[in-house]
């Protein structure tokens, strides 16, 4: 009714909000309309794609980071996912998905995850090396449980980081591992033969199970 143009709206929302900022989500609620004709923004929320932070600099800069997890923070300095939770078995997956299966399970034998640790889909050993750095931080972990499938992941990478891991930081907590996928018995041979306390299992069901038993 004042003039403003709804077409005109929506290609500067694609233009500027969507392409130009990387925008997932802008919401403008309440804004006004001044006797000028002028509109007014009174509040908004705006989300962006974590993925475009190399190109949204500026932007990301001005996150605030004062309330975050410390932990959160180093894992992120690392392309890792992180994201603490109130129980004692710490978990090393890759993918949300197999992460959220992995708790369940977890959950399921009686057992309670301590995080959600993603190392992604192409982690490299010193990656996973930051990843046990950034679990055995937690006092209250008893025990970890790596459980990756080798889709694009190299299960021989996840088994060299791990075993760098043990050793660098003279791991004492009890330690279940579950690869599945690319070089999964080359990874198997590794871990077999580092000479470490750990125990190599195939199947997801009775792998957090082992898990479990551990903290019991």
């Amino acid at each position: 009714k004042r003039g403003i143009n709804a077409e005109f709206g929506k290609q500067w929302y694609q233009r500027r909000v969507r392409v130009g900022v990387d925008a997932t989500q802008v919401e403008v609620n309440p804004f006004g309309l001044t006797d000028q004709n002028e509109v007014v923004c009174f509040d908004a929320k705006i989300n962006f794609d974590d993925n475009s932070q190399f190109r949204q600099r500026e932007i990301f800069a001005m996150e605030d980071t004062s309330e975050s997890d410390p932990r959160e923070l180093e894992a992120a300095e690392s392309d890792l996912n992180y994201i603490a939770m109130e129980g004692n078995i710490a978990c090393l997956v890759n993918g949300a998905g197999l992460a959220m299966a992995t708790m369940d399970i977890i959950q399921l034998h009686g057992g309670a995850p301590a995080n959600f640790l993603d190392v992604g889909g192409k982690v490299q050993e010193a990656q996973v090396e930051k990843a046990f750095n950034i679990l055995t931080q937690d006092p209250a972990v008893k025990a970890i449980f790596v459980n990756i499938f080798g889709g694009i992941v190299d299960c021989k990478v996840i088994a060299s980081g791990i075993i760098s891991a043990c050793q660098k930081t003279a791991l004492e907590l009890p330690l279940v591992v579950r690869l599945k996928g690319s070089n999964m018995d080359a990874a198997r041979d590794l871990l077999a033969s580092s000479g470490l306390k750990i125990q190599a299992i195939d199947q997801l069901n009775e792998a957090a199970e082992a898990a479990v038993k551990c903290v019991m």
